[in-house]
């Protein structure tokens, strides 16, 4: 009997414990130091090739390689879209000859310096990752 109301605390305990993930901090756009605040619209028209310069700076979007849960949250809160829906868009705009799809990074450090090394460079960072130094161009 005492096992048994062991196992009902645990249990109970646990669905108060948030989900894998759960922790992580908002998605935030963040971009080089020539680039300015930008409205969601913008960052999402940037991440689908429509735009390719903000004030006249040429823009040089960064991803997450494919799979990354950071990318797939990206995706989801400013294109509102799925992996697979994005990968398919890209696929047939490059087909067609309207534009490349985002460079990709594999590690948030990759993207870091190529955010500070790259004028006009937009990516996005889990909060939690951004450095007090970066120059972050929308919060959500």
């Amino acid at each position: 009997m005492r096992l048994r109301h062991l196992f009902v605390g645990l249990m109970l305990l646990l669905q108060l414990v948030p989900p894998c993930g759960a922790w992580a901090g908002a998605v935030v756009v963040i971009a080089h130091g020539n680039v300015h605040k930008l409205d969601a619209a913008t960052v999402q028209r940037i991440y689908t090739g429509k735009v390719i310069e903000v004030d006249g700076v040429a823009v040089q979007p960064a991803n997450l390689k494919a799979g990354q849960p950071l990318r797939q949250r990206f995706l989801n809160d400013y294109l509102q879209q799925a992996e697979d829906a994005y990968t398919g868009y890209w696929t047939v705009r490059r087909y067609i000859g309207k534009g490349t799809p985002p460079r990709e990074f594999a590690t948030v450090a990759e993207v870091l310096a190529y955010v500070s090394a790259t004028p006009g460079a937009v990516a996005y960072l889990d909060e939690v990752d951004v450095p007090p130094a970066a120059n972050i161009v929308l919060r959500r």
